[in-house]
Parts: structure tokens; sequence; C-alpha cells
């Protein structure tokens, strides 16, 4: 591991807590312009996600009907009633992306992989950092506004599913998560900047509870609009 990493492991709760975490559960709300543009508007408008923080798995309570649910892990998703009946299942459902373009429809099932996949990277790092495979080496600062973060940068194990085998992590003096660099594979891998602010502290571990994602240029300076996806975590709670 590097300095830096170790700096924001601490900043986020020290990795001994994280090794302790069994599942994080968050409530709030999930918008912008990506499901719009994919005919699923509103579909996460009410979040109710439960994330095992030690392997990818995340169930989402009432997806898409209140007496339902959606379970993602990598190889499978699937909606299911309460008492496990499956009304809906895809194996292998990275493959269902392949040959979209930016505005192809997406059904519930494709919103259930990229948002279980992404949801459980966002809660769980930085500890996603440390697992088996991950690769992390600092970069050369970026200057933000009036703001000088340190940078990460991750390369990923093809069997961790995320975003991109690279991505960038941007920290402030602090070591806390300002800025999240990637370009989603699923999405056709148009670069975007994930910002993340107004951290909480939960149970001894720490996360971002309003983050955005914007569009950016060939320069990496990030474009004001449209918001693409927006994250606004109103509860919290780790076991």
């Amino acid at each position: 591991m590097t300095n830096l990493l170790d700096l924001v492991l601490e900043a986020h709760g020290g990795l001994q807590r994280w090794r302790e975490a069994r599942t994080i559960h968050a409530k709030g709300s999930v918008g912008g312009l990506l499901w719009t543009l994919r005919g699923r508007q509103g579909i996460l408008a009410t979040a109710d996600m439960t994330v095992d923080a030690q392997q990818q798995r995340v169930v989402f309570e009432g997806f898409t009907g209140p007496e339902l649910r959606g379970v993602f892990t990598p190889g499978r998703v699937a909606i299911e009633r309460r008492d496990g009946e499956v009304v809906a299942e895809r194996t292998s459902p990275r493959e269902a992306f392949a040959g979209h373009g930016p505005d192809t429809p997406w059904d519930q099932l494709h919103v259930l992989y990229f948002a279980g996949y992404a949801m459980w990277n966002y809660l769980t790092a930085p500890y996603l950092l440390t697992r088996p495979g991950v690769a992390v080496e600092e970069l050369e600062p970026w200057q933000e506004g009036d703001e000088g973060w340190r940078r990460l940068r991750a390369t990923f194990p093809d069997a961790l599913d995320t975003h991109a085998r690279e991505q960038t992590f941007s920290y402030n003096t602090a070591g806390l998560l300002r800025r999240h660099d990637y370009a989603a594979d699923v999405l056709g891998g148009a670069p975007a900047a994930h910002l993340c602010e107004k951290h909480a502290t939960v149970s001894g571990l720490v996360f971002p509870t309003h983050r955005y994602v914007l569009p950016v240029q060939e320069d990496a300076r990030v474009l004001p609009e449209p918001v693409l996806v927006s994250i606004d975590l109103t509860e919290i709670s780790v076991a």
C-alpha cells in the first residue's frame, strides 16, 4: 500500500474497522439524466439498499414494487418476491450491455446490474482498494479550484465488477474522497467525474452522503452540466 492509501483508510475509519463490518445499509435517492436517457426515470428515486461489505452483493428493497427486491451479484441479478420467488433474473448480466449506444433503453435488470455494482463500489470505498488483485499508485497532485488534492490510480482485476479497469481517486488534505474519475465500460467508455461531498461518520466509518457525476473535458476539467447521476443518502447504518 502507498502512504496515501494508508492516510485515506485512516480518514475513512481505519482498515480494521472496515474488516469488521458485515453490511452497510443506506437509504436515499438516486437520480440524474442517465435514467431518463435509458427510459427508467425515477426507478431509484426511493432507494433502500443493503451492501455486503466483504463480498459483491447488494439487495435493493422495494425495487420496482413494494413487495419486491432486487438482488445483485456479479454473475446474476434477480428480482424476487419477499418469499424468494424469482420474478425475473439474468445470468452474466454485464454481457447484456454489449452493443448499447448512448441512449439504448434499459430494462429493469440492466438498472439492477449497473446500480448494484456501482453502489457496492461506492459504499465500500476505500476498503475496496485493499481487495486482492487491486493495484494502486499515487499520481501527481491535482488542483481543483482552490483545493489541492492527492490522487490514487487504481487498477482493478477482471474478477471484480466495477466501472473500468483503471480509475482515479482524488482526496483532500484530510484524506477524504472528493472526486472519483472513470469511464464506465457499460456506458460506452465516456469519461466522467464523480464528485463527493457531505461526509458523515457512521459506526466509525466515513461515507460521502452527497454525490453527483458530471462529464469532463479532454483536459479532465469538469463540465458544469448535465448531472448524469446524483446520489443523496439520508440514512446509513453499519452492522
